[in-house]
């Protein structure tokens, strides 16, 4: 089976390769990985050789139909994991809500387009927590994705990511196409960016942490006032739960993807200043924006349905985040 995976050089897409590899056998870190015999889905008789086409962006931009028409069609792809997306903080998305609007729903079309047309044998679409509504009842229940407008400060991105759970139910409903969607929470881990501007919550806290200790600051400043909550996934096991679905899920209803644990963002702060050791204060800017007031996934349906459940603790994540970045430095 020849599987593409769009964003596979990107923050979620190397914790996801490392776990195909990790499962299925030896892996050639090439643009195409070729994959020995392995382990299949745990439902079918005979192992298969899986071949992983993992294009950079400049090798592949899923923005051109064409493009990714031709590429799929000449690799002979059957089945796509599709990653790739334009995504970031609160920052970033109130700076560039046009881009992350268009850029994402057109990747997704694309995606959608060229996988029916080619006649794929699955398509994994990942989706948001931002395309929740502002105010979801914790725990958020997939059945609650149409009881609202997502939080203001990332609803074009959740919108557009919402767009393409809406297309792969359409596609699965007229032409039984095998599209399934997936809705992880806050992730994190190796690989992200740690941009002050433009990452999420956890790998700037951590920069803005590690650079006032070094700076012997007296104080760090974060964005709202701490109220707010987040379900922190640890992206080595979104990978888990996404190489699970693929060989598990054929069903085109949505699936939360997350840790099961609620935190609010005081917390998360305090848990990163013990990490680096921080002796300041701790100054909240609340001319800032919070964002969404809580997040928190009920994931019983991915424990259900393909036997996923988060395995690494937020404190042990973060240390494995931060260890990373202090050895990218």
């Amino acid at each position: 089976m020849n599987i593409l995976i769009t964003g596979a050089h990107g923050f979620l897409g190397q914790h996801l390769v490392d776990r195909m590899a990790d499962e299925i056998g030896q892996i050639n870190r090439a643009t195409q990985l070729s994959i020995s015999d392995g382990p299949i889905s745990h439902n079918r008789d005979e192992p298969k050789i899986y071949q992983l086409f993992t294009p950079r962006s400049y090798e592949l931009d899923c923005l051109k139909y064409t493009e990714l028409y031709y590429y799929c069609h000449y690799n002979s792809i059957d089945a796509i994991i599709h990653l790739a997306a334009e995504c970031g903080g609160i920052g970033i998305n109130q700076r560039k809500p046009a881009d992350f609007f268009l850029h994402n729903a057109q990747m997704s079309l694309n995606v959608l387009k060229v996988s029916h047309e080619l006649k794929l044998d699955k398509l994994v679409t990942i989706g948001t927590v931002c395309s929740y509504p502002k105010h979801t009842p914790v725990p958020f229940k997939e059945e609650d994705l149409w009881n609202g407008y997502p939080e203001e400060t990332n609803a074009p991105y959740g919108l557009a990511k919402k767009n393409l759970l809406v297309g792969a139910q359409a596609f699965s409903q007229q032409y039984g196409s095998n599209f399934i969607h997936l809705i992880p929470v806050n992730m994190y881990g190796e690989h992200d960016h740690f941009s002050l501007e433009d990452s999420h919550v956890i790998p700037a806290m951590l920069r803005k942490f590690h650079e006032a200790k070094e700076a012997q600051a007296s104080s760090v400043t974060l964005w709202g006032d701490g109220s707010a909550s987040r379900e922190f996934l640890y992206a080595g096991d979104c990978a888990d739960a996404i190489w699970k679905a693929f060989l598990n899920y054929d069903k085109p209803d949505p699936i939360n993807i997350g840790a099961a644990k609620e935190t609010t963002i005081k917390e998360l702060a305090e848990i990163i200043q013990k990490l680096i050791a921080f002796e300041g204060e701790i100054i909240w800017d609340t001319s800032k924006p919070n964002g969404q007031p809580r997040r928190c996934l009920d994931t019983s349906k991915a424990k259900n349905e393909f036997n996923f459940e988060a395995q690494t603790t937020l404190e042990e994540g973060l240390k494995r985040t931060y260890d990373w970045y202090l050895n990218e430095q």
